[in-house]
């Protein structure tokens, strides 16, 4: 069983004419709908801080944050000098090269900045946002690995993929294990928090769940995942995506302690 050949899927899913829309964008657009379909079920369970209409109102914003913080992040974390020389290849995000962390950061950006100037605060609207990402999550390592990038260590599992551009030996498909879970595992835990504990009426406790379960699924996937050559490896055999999820841990863990010593959001009356 296995080694299994990457199979020829092509990068672009639908073409009218000019127009070419490709899976890496697809997986973005359905990540973004379904998050959005999800966050506005979940502004109707108390405590009703956000409305559904505030969730309208910041897609637009989070869209915003996902593209040019995610775009962003990947041209100073990872590859600076490439793009400093080359600065129009920016622009050129349909041939991938996006940061989760980068995009995280721009997300935050965007909610301090609505949670202020639409009174909801930052942590309600967050929790529901942190609630409904590892959807967008998980479309986005599938496009991962249809583009075929990102691909694992090498290895002699059964699962094992001959990805093309990668060599002849067979590598793990880490896109898939992130999907599972980043993707899968991370939204039933906090879908399971939500509708069966009320986690939303603990200020700051989804925020924390996400991002922990995040960044421990990112640092052990990280161990079969193949680093960026243009980074490697760091010292201790770690990778730059390890060393960046670290903070993440630390800060949701400490989100969850603080969310359980405080008592639980008041419900907020409807009118």
């Amino acid at each position: 069983m296995g080694p299994y050949v990457f199979p020829d899927i092509d990068p672009i899913a639908v073409q009218i004419g000019p127009l070419a829309i490709r899976w890496y964008a697809l997986a973005y657009i359905t990540g973004l709908i379904g998050g959005w379909q999800y966050c506005l079920r979940l502004a109707t369970r108390p405590p009703n801080t956000v409305t559904p209409k505030h969730i309208d109102d910041f897609m637009v914003w989070a869209t915003i944050g996902v593209v040019l913080g995610g775009r962003l992040g990947f041209v100073i974390f990872y590859q600076p000098g490439y793009y400093l020389a080359n600065p129009l290849d920016i622009l050129q995000v349909w041939r991938g090269g996006m940061s989760f962390h980068g995009g995280l950061l721009g997300v935050i950006i965007a909610m301090i900045i609505y949670g202020r100037r639409h009174g909801t605060g930052f942590f309600p609207l967050s929790d529901i946002i942190a609630a409904a990402t590892p959807i967008g999550l998980f479309f986005g390592r599938i496009a991962n690995f249809i583009n075929a990038e990102l691909w694992g260590r090498a290895t002699d599992v059964p699962w094992a993929v001959i990805f093309p551009n990668a060599g002849p030996a067979p590598r793990h498909p880490s896109q898939l294990y992130e999907a599972a879970l980043e993707g899968l595992v991370l939204f039933a835990i906090i879908a399971v928090l939500v509708f069966r504990r009320d986690a939303l009426l603990r200020t700051g406790m989804v925020s924390g769940v996400f991002l922990t379960g995040y960044g421990l699924s990112r640092i052990l996937v990280e161990t079969v995942r193949q680093p960026d050559t243009y980074i490697g490896f760091l010292p201790f055999g770690t990778t730059y995506g390890q060393w960046l999820s670290v903070p993440m841990v630390l800060y949701g863990l400490y989100l969850i302690w603080n969310s359980l010593r405080q008592p639980p959001t008041a419900v907020k009356s409807e009118t």
